[in-house]
């Protein structure tokens, strides 16, 4: 369970001897218990990467000497870390345009339990009677149409919702609006994007009627961050399915809905999991 009693540390800093040794006796000497442990070791960088998910004897007594050890080691050893008490669920706001087989499909894994988060709201572009056959279960809703001339307005508002409801990550579930260079430098390493991936790339409309006039034998689907630079942030997850010469470009579309929405929920699993870590223009994603 993802609320369990128990915390999850992730860190990365310069690779060196010992570095295993020091965080699990930093642990030690608050009480604390690990559970589970994974590091990597980037050869190429020369950066070490750690997960660990750990229980304290006593939370009152200890939280705050595991946090003081950790400052402590933190400065001698040059880590960027971070700190996850698991027992307070993620915050997530989900964002969304005309399709929304996405956002079905993360509503559904939320409410059988399968993706343990709050979701603070759901954004779009569009009024709420277009997804009126959608249950959303009294989850808050926001319409914040765009046009060329409310963008900047708009996207006010919409920083002031994530403050509001102190979302810790937001969705972008097929929402198909562009976020400023600005709002995304906000949030980089918050904002997870789902867009189709196809070798060779096909950008602009109807991608799926594209890749089926180019005879394609594979289709795909990316989940990343969103950073300035349009889909081109660190990568989180990705999947393939096979087409071939006797599939319509409805078949793509259906084959392509599919792996998007597998996609997109294993990488908001990974992020409420803390399983992420960026290094640089990729990431480090720690398996379960």
């Amino acid at each position: 369970m993802l609320n369990s009693d128990s915390f999850a540390l992730t860190l990365s800093c310069p690779n060196q001897p010992g570095l295993v040794s020091v965080v699990s006796s930093c642990l030690y000497e608050a009480s604390g218990n690990i559970t589970e442990a994974q590091q990597h070791d980037d050869t190429i960088t020369g950066r070490f990467f750690m997960r660990v998910v750990f229980t304290l004897q006593d939370r009152a007594r200890h939280k705050a000497l595991m946090f003081a050890n950790m400052e402590k080691i933190a400065k001698q050893y040059q880590m960027n870390w971070h700190i996850t008490d698991r027992t307070r669920k993620k915050r997530v706001l989900i964002m969304v345009s005309r399709f929304d087989h996405c956002l079905v499909d993360l509503l559904y894994r939320w409410r059988i339990g399968e993706l343990i988060m709050d979701i603070a709201g759901i954004i779009a572009n569009h009024p709420k009677e277009l997804y009126a056959h959608i249950d959303m279960q009294e989850v808050p809703f926001y319409y914040l149409p765009i046009t060329p001339e409310t963008k900047t307005t708009q996207e006010e508002k919409l920083q002031s919702i994530i403050e509001e409801t102190q979302a810790d990550l937001v969705i972008l579930a097929r929402y198909m609006q562009v976020l400023s260079s600005n709002l995304s430098q906000k949030l980089i390493g918050h904002c997870i994007n789902i867009h189709h991936s196809f070798l060779p790339g096909f950008k602009g409309a109807k991608p799926y009627h594209q890749a089926f006039e180019r005879g394609v034998k594979l289709i795909g689907a990316t989940a990343h961050f969103v950073t300035s630079d349009l889909d081109e942030g660190p990568i989180i997850e990705q999947d393939v399915t096979r087409v071939t010469h006797s599939d319509t470009p409805a078949d793509f579309i259906r084959k392509g809905r599919d792996i998007e929405r597998r996609v997109l929920a294993q990488a908001v699993r990974d992020y409420i999991q803390d399983r992420i870590i960026l290094n640089g223009s990729k990431t480090v994603v720690f398996g379960d």
